[in-house]
């Protein structure tokens, strides 16, 4: 990765209707057009989870219009930095990506008090991966 070039992340989790969708969110949401964002899901949902919708709503972050979308093998190859969230050996490996996994719970099923704790977890680490990748130039 060149320090010219735009990184590339793409958050990968089984369904893509939850924990991948907040980070995705989070990282648009704060680096604007210093990185280029994607997620995806092995099994995606139909919808994305209506109280990571809620919880992300309440932060200020809209994602009502976003809609799980399946894992191929071209936006693995079109990432820099591949991040997965549970999906284990399902999402497939290249050499010369950077692979991270975040153990997080997953939010299916669960309400929005106990996607909160979740949400905040990953906004945690999203900010942590964007000081690493595409840090503010600091006069």
């Amino acid at each position: 990765m060149s320090d010219t070039a735009t990184p590339s992340v793409l958050f990968v989790c089984v369904h893509n209707a939850g924990r991948s969708q907040m980070a995705a969110a989070f990282l648009t949401h704060l680096a604007g057009d210093r990185v280029r964002v994607r997620s995806a899901g092995s099994a995606p949902a139909d919808t994305v989870n209506p109280a990571v919708v809620e919880a992300m709503a309440e932060v200020g972050v809209d994602i009502a219009a976003e809609v799980p979308k399946v894992l191929t093998v071209e936006a693995v190859q079109a990432s820099d930095v591949v991040i997965t969230m549970g999906c284990g050996d399902t999402c497939p490996v290249f050499p010369g990506k950077r692979y991270l996994d975040w153990e997080l719970p997953d939010p299916a099923g669960q309400g929005v008090e106990a996607v909160r704790p979740i949400r905040d977890e990953i906004e945690k680490r999203v900010r942590g991966l964007l000081d690493d990748i595409a840090p503010v130039a600091r006069p």
